[in-house]
């Protein structure tokens, strides 16, 4: 008797193994509908938008390109560009006759005018003797253009400084080295212009006067 009680226990767990294995092996069930296209999981669309940065500039401030130097804002604008809602800034660049059209979640290219100190920085540096290099011109002329191009008030006074003759003697100077001097005089003296508040006249004077530069009409005389 006590045997045909082990066996009855034996067969009982093998049979409870088994329907828990065939519960876990079965799939579960799956209630289907009998609308067409009930089933189908709906297409969700994202709405796309402009990455914003914050906005700091308003119509008629002064900004800074780097490649183009000090423009003035004239509009702030919208249009719908491969879906995409865009705002941007029209900026005109009055020494270039040119007009640029500039994202304004790209206005990281932008900076605002200098302040009166940087200005006066500006001034001391133009005073300071120039550093000449041993290196080869066309590798000084990239870098002075690079500079040129950066964007950034004092790396474009020591540029003026740098290739500065004291002179408006074309003798004086090389094609590319004059090109590229009044490339930077020309962006430091737009900047000063917009800053100080002055006529154009009394800018260069002021620049010349800090470069130590003799004016042909006065030499003549």
């Amino acid at each position: 008797m006590p045997k045909k009680k082990k066996n009855k226990k034996i067969k009982k767990v093998k049979k409870t193994k088994k329907l828990i294995k065939n519960k876990l092996s079965a799939k579960p069930f799956e209630k289907k509908s009998n609308i067409p296209g009930a089933d189908e999981k709906p297409e969700i669309k994202k709405i796309k938008k402009q990455p914003t940065e914050k906005r700091i500039y308003n119509l008629k401030d002064f900004v800074v390109y780097p490649k183009h130097g000090v423009g003035k804002i004239t509009a702030i604008e919208k249009a719908n560009i491969g879906e995409i809602d865009i705002q941007f800034y029209k900026i005109l660049v009055e020494k270039e006759k040119l007009t640029l059209t500039v994202p304004i979640n790209q206005q990281s290219k932008l900076r605002p005018i200098a302040s009166i100190n940087q200005i006066n920085k500006c001034i001391s540096i133009l005073k300071t003797k120039p550093k000449i290099k041993r290196t080869m011109w066309s590798r000084r002329a990239q870098e002075y253009d690079q500079k040129i191009n950066s964007g950034k008030i004092y790396e474009l006074a020591e540029v003026v400084k740098d290739l500065n003759k004291n002179t408006d003697i074309i003798a004086d100077q090389s094609y590319s080295e004059r090109q590229l001097f009044e490339k930077a005089y020309e962006r430091l003296k737009s900047e000063f212009e917009a800053v100080l508040k002055v006529s154009p006249e009394d800018v260069q004077k002021k620049m010349d006067k800090a470069l130590g530069r003799t004016i042909i009409s006065e030499t003549a005389e």
